[in-house]
């Protein structure tokens, strides 16, 4: 190692609530980031992992040592708030961020980083990193980026060891647009961009804690025009659109601390007849709707390689997961089945009433982690619309 190597400052630290410093390389935004510090296996998709407003006040490691190698672009965005810039407030990398290479690529990750207010991190020991989580489980943390290398490490550590974390913490209202809006923007086709729905034959309303867009694009691709409301939306809000369906979204937070005002709205939309979808937050959501509870996971689910088995159909799908929280299987009252469970630690998955169609995944279906094994789910929603627009005509 060379004399120029070992005298060079750090110019990004990761300070840990119980001291612990990790030093490397500052990229994108400069400034800091206070946050809960997880894992990410995922190998791809980077730019819609840091997207994802499910990842609102996380600093994401990934654990795949070269991210950026595609660059960045305007298509892979998850979050639906322009301007708002929702998502992880960190990210840490193992090695240094090259230069793009892919057609696709409309820019470098650091630039496109610091457009988004991103601080990161870089030439960390990721792998050291993720076993300290897997230990003591998702820590918080303050990640600051200073170009000349000066940092305050002692008020850095106060102010990590001083966050209260996510418990108790309702993300939804940020994380989530505040107005009412219709969506119809289909799926991406290789070479074409993105489509446009046409003559939609459904109306979905789609309950907003966070959403992403893809999720909005395989429902449009289904030929449903979908109308976005507020978290804070009233069973009266959703109904006045007349819906053939109701989805409940994604999005970040602790599900109780949200379910102080969105459970009463989804209890009482599940009583109504009309067929039901959530995902992530919104799956949790329901369940505390149903009468279950969540609690906080240990180091939580953040990857695209995820097994999870599906009773229903006795098939084992391999998924993308983005969850802190978890619904207790042993909560669900009688009159709601377990549907889907993780083969990586028998967490719940899935969820569905006995007596109505009401149904909720906690993995992501619409993020193709190579694999589309969860795509059917969407198909499943509409099918159930079908089924009750038959019974409702009869």
């Amino acid at each position: 190692m060379s004399d120029a190597w070992t005298q060079r400052k750090p110019t990004a630290l990761l300070v840990l609530a119980d001291g612990t410093v990790i030093e490397g390389d500052g990229i994108g935004a400069v400034g800091e980031a206070l946050g809960e510090v997880c894992f990410n296996t995922s190998l791809t998709g980077y730019q819609e992992i840091l997207t994802d407003p499910s990842y609102a006040r996380q600093i994401v490691t990934f654990t795949f040592p070269h991210i950026g190698n595609v660059g960045a672009n305007d298509e892979d965005i998850e979050d639906l708030v322009p301007d708002n810039n929702v998502g992880a407030v960190g990210a840490i990398f193992r090695a240094e961020v090259s230069a793009p290479s892919n057609y696709r690529s409309a820019g470098g990750l650091d630039a496109w980083l610091k457009k988004r207010g991103v601080v990161a991190l870089s030439g960390v020991d990721t792998r050291a990193l993720t076993a300290l989580i897997r230990e003591r489980g998702m820590p918080n943390a303050v990640l600051a980026h200073n170009p000349d290398g000066v940092f305050d490490i002692e008020a850095l550590r106060a102010k990590a060891a001083g966050w209260s974390g996510l418990v108790g913490l309702d993300l939804a209202k940020d994380a989530a647009s505040d107005r009412a809006e219709v969506w119809t923007e289909g799926p991406w086709v290789w070479n074409a961009g993105y489509g446009a729905g046409e003559n939609p034959a459904y109306t979905i309303v789609a309950i907003d804690y966070g959403a992403k867009r893809n999720i909005l694009r395989l429902m449009s691709g289904h030929g449903a025009r979908v109308v976005i409301v507020p978290p804070t939306a009233s069973a009266a809000d959703v109904l006045q659109h007349d819906p053939d369906g109701i989805f409940l979204s994604n999005g970040p937070g602790d599900p109780a601390a949200t379910g102080e005002y969105t459970v009463p709205v989804i209890r009482e939309l599940a009583r109504s007849g009309i067929p039901m979808f959530g995902i992530c937050l919104g799956h949790q959501l329901l369940a505390l709707a149903l009468g279950g509870r969540t609690e906080k996971m240990h180091q939580g689910h953040h990857g695209a390689n995820h097994p999870v088995k599906d009773f229903t159909t006795g098939k084992v799908e391999i998924v993308s997961m983005n969850h802190g929280f978890a619904v207790a299987a042993d909560s669900l009252p009688a009159g709601v089945e377990e549907t889907h469970v993780s083969l990586f630690d028998g967490t719940n998955c899935g969820l569905r009433m006995k007596d109505a169609p009401v149904f909720s995944v906690q993995h992501h279906p619409e993020a193709s982690p190579g694999p589309q094994d969860s795509h059917y789910l969407f198909a499943r929603f509409f099918e159930m619309i079908d089924a009750h627009r038959t019974r409702s005509a009869a």
